[in-house]
């Protein structure tokens, strides 16, 4: 039977579930486990493809078309399993569920509520991977206390009853806040916070507490006496310089035997600890490159986690630390902002805000050479650029100006008859296929590629053979139809793909256009 670990927040939001809980499936995995992970969010919206980047942070898509929280880019590069549609639950979605079942009449008149309807379709939700892994991991967003988390919470609850103590347990994320006058960390939200949890009838098996400052072993103490976990279940987390040391620092603290003995595990393998020394090597490197993203979001580095996550981890691979700049499109002089960096990506985004920006970043880039990767829209600000500044059309998007003389970026035929926002881009894989001698087959080294795709706006392919007479190759289509990559063979590296390849990077197996670019990058600094 598979076994099931529940990983709850409170106090505050932000706390770090998705890494802690990332953290653990790193650790069962080190011991053999098969280990999956699944995210329960608590708000209204059907998936957050709607919301904005100020809301949520970005829009992680899944292989199979879903989008989804961050979070789950976040399990993916920890414990490389891939996510899908199944690992990725909201309140709008299983309240959709519901409703449309009772529309059908599948609940035989009685009347629906949320005890039993809503947290058994909830409850269905934590079950898709139990015959195919050891161990599922479900966080649920939000923090304990909010009214939007209590049928997941419920749920949860009703679940260690049905499925036996043994083998389902809850790990809490909490804050152990510094008091700098009193010089001293207070015990007294997480006791709260645990106290809000009993009183859904949860009992908290492990304790994770955020903190500035070590934890004494009295203070576990205080905590193990008041939350009625044990002593060596407290388990400190204070901030590491990355995020990936932090499985080895839960490790040390003996959180992973804790894990094996209270749901009754056998470990099919040992940690070598190899993963470990990986990191801590490519975490203290010396060596440093700042690359800059350039996009509208830039006070808003979650609106480009998993950019931001590829850029470090192409650089662990290829020996040197990676900075990352953010450059605000909408406000930076370019040439200016783009003066002192090794590379720039130009990442994806809707809407006409701080375009002119992008446009501007990629023309500094090609023209000071400048090692550069364009993402979705980035690819399309490229084809822009190549228009305006060298086959000098008025040019445009009609996302931007519907009424343009020349667009270059035209609607997608299927997009045309979309009418609501939710759910319906072209999301997901789609197979793209490389020309041999161009830059993106020396990187892939294949011909067929698969990569993530979120958009609505394509390259129009009337204006293909002028632009390439301007320089812009393009070097991969699906299905001979719909460009997928371009580049400029006059550039040491410049490469734009109509994708997400930022989705698909992990540590110790970077995305080859991010590794590709920090190799570009380190060159156009001399890094030695």
């Amino acid at each position: 039977m598979s076994k099931f670990i529940f990983v709850t927040g409170g106090v505050v939001s932000s706390l770090g579930k998705g890494i802690s809980g990332s953290s653990i499936a790193k650790l069962l995995q080190l011991r053999g486990f098969k280990v999956n992970m699944i995210k329960c969010d608590p708000y209204i919206n059907v998936d957050p493809g709607t919301l904005s980047p100020y809301q949520h942070g970005e829009v992680f898509v899944t292989a199979d078309g879903a989008e989804a929280d961050l979070d789950l880019g976040t399990y993916e590069r920890f414990i490389d399993v891939p996510m899908t549609k199944r690992n990725t639950n909201t309140a709008g979605l299983v309240y959709q569920a519901v409703i449309e079942r009772e529309r059908r009449g599948e609940y035989n008149g009685v009347t629906v509520q949320v005890i039993p309807h809503v947290t058994n379709e909830i409850k269905q939700r934590f079950i898709p991977f139990e015959n195919d892994f050891d161990i599922t991991i479900i966080e649920i967003g939000g923090t304990v206390g909010d009214i939007e988390s209590l049928p997941f919470l419920e749920a949860a609850r009703q679940f260690r009853t049905e499925k036996g103590r043994q083998n389902v347990m809850t790990v809490h994320a909490t804050l152990l806040p510094y008091i700098a006058s009193a010089d001293e960390l207070k015990t007294k939200p997480t006791q709260h916070s645990v106290n809000k949890l009993r009183e859904i009838g949860i009992e908290p098996d492990v304790l994770i507490c955020r903190t500035e400052h070590p934890i004494s072993q009295s203070m576990k103490n205080k905590l193990s006496l008041f939350c009625s976990v044990e002593p060596e279940a407290v388990i400190e987390a204070r901030d590491v310089p990355s995020i990936y040391q932090l499985p080895e620092k839960f490790e040390e603290q003996g959180l992973t035997d804790l894990i094996i003995k209270r749901l009754d595990l056998k470990p099919k393998t040992k940690n070598d600890g190899s993963w470990f020394k990986f990191i801590n090597k490519a975490t203290s490197l010396k060596k440093q490159i700042t690359v800059a993203i350039a996009g509208k979001y830039a006070e808003l580095p979650d609106a480009y986690k998993s950019v931001a996550e590829s850029l470090r981890l192409a650089g662990m691979s290829n020996q040197v630390a990676v900075k990352v700049k953010y450059v605000n499109t909408q406000k930076d002089d370019m040439k200016v902002a783009l003066k002192d960096v090794a590379a720039v990506v130009v990442p994806g985004g809707f809407g006409k805000r701080g375009i002119s920006g992008k446009i501007e970043a990629i023309k500094y880039a090609r023209e000071h050479k400048l090692p550069f990767l364009g993402i979705c829209l980035g690819m399309q600000c490229c084809v822009i650029e190549t228009a305006r500044n060298l086959a000098k059309l008025q040019a445009d998007s009609i996302e931007f100006d519907p009424s343009t003389d020349n667009p270059v970026i035209t609607m997608m035929e299927e997009q045309k008859q979309v009418k609501n926002l939710g759910g319906t881009m072209r999301l997901g894989n789609y197979e793209a296929t490389i020309k041999k001698g161009t830059l993106a087959y020396k990187l892939y080294k294949t011909t067929t590629i698969f990569e993530r795709h979120r958009h609505r706006y394509e390259y129009n392919t009337q204006y293909v053979p002028l632009l390439e007479k301007h320089g812009l190759i393009v070097s991969a289509w699906h299905k001979g139809v719909l460009p997928e990559i371009v580049e400029r063979h006059d550039h040491p590296y410049f490469i734009a793909g109509q994708f997400h390849p930022e989705f698909a990077s992990r540590p110790q197996k970077p995305h080859p256009l991010f590794d590709g670019l920090i190799k570009a990058a380190k060159k156009f600094k001399k890094v030695k």
